[in-house]
């Protein structure tokens, strides 16, 4: 793919309202963290943070991109707040796993959208998800805990659920937003204290809160893709018997 295509690909298919969605989130970001004085490096993070999620709800191959440049600033951030696990997460987890994200991904896209197919786990897949994150989070905690880690279990939930949710994302299964909404709304509690401590890290917080909402928006959306696609596929196999 060259890359004046690959552009063209990633630019296709947005509709308005996701568009006005992006364009928002960023502003309001850029807007109350210079309000808040917080720094470049914070700026940057959370707005490509931002678009990264969205992205990643479109299903285009982009997400990836601006995840590296996300994660990277995301862990330098999270190792001067001395949230361990976040530092760990990222630097170690997040940053090579955009390049396998973009790799996988780019074998697994729809010709007509541009966008990534979306599909659903099995019922065992999601039992063993929910153990892992449950399992890996006592364990984690209890050695963040002896790091000195500000919050240990709260951040052991976080990482190992972004672990998790990582690899559900990058096999494009729907069940990643169910995981992203409860690592939100915990990563958003883990920051308003780090807030109200006194840190300046504005920027941040309200990168979690976008991907609050967008972690609930495209849950709804990729919810509604698969068993539309799981329909068609149903229609499909009924005409085909039909004609046989």
């Amino acid at each position: 793919m060259t890359f004046k295509k690959f552009i063209k690909n990633e630019i296709e298919g947005w509709k308005k309202l996701e568009v006005t969605w992006l364009l928002i989130a960023c502003a309001v970001i850029v807007g109350l963290s210079i309000y808040w004085d917080d720094t470049v490096m914070g700026i940057i993070s959370s707005t490509t943070g931002v678009v990264c999620v969205v992205c990643t709800g479109k299903g285009k191959l982009s997400a990836y991109i601006f995840g590296l440049v996300n994660t990277v600033l995301y862990a330098v951030i999270s190792y001067k707040a001395a949230l361990y696990g976040e530092t760990m997460l990222n630097a170690l987890y997040y940053v090579p796993m955009q390049f396998v994200g973009f790799y996988v991904w780019s074998r697994h896209m729809n010709d007509e959208t541009h966008e990534v197919r979306k599909k659903h786990m099995k019922a065992v897949g999601r039992i063993f998800m929910v153990l892992a994150v449950a399992l890996g989070t006592f364990l984690y905690g209890l050695l963040l805990k002896r790091l000195g880690d500000a919050m240990p279990f709260v951040d052991a939930f976080t990482t190992v659920s972004s672990v998790v949710a990582m690899v559900v994302s990058v096999r494009m299964f729907a069940e990643q937003w169910w995981i992203w909404i409860a690592v939100d709304v915990f990563t958003i509690y883990m920051w308003a204290q780090n807030f109200v401590s006194g840190n300046d890290n504005i920027a941040t917080l309200l990168m979690w809160i976008v991907y609050l909402g967008n972690a609930v928006i495209m849950c709804v959306r990729w919810e509604r893709e698969v068993r539309r696609n799981r329909l068609d596929e149903v229609h499909v196999f009924e005409d085909d018997t039909a004609t046989e």
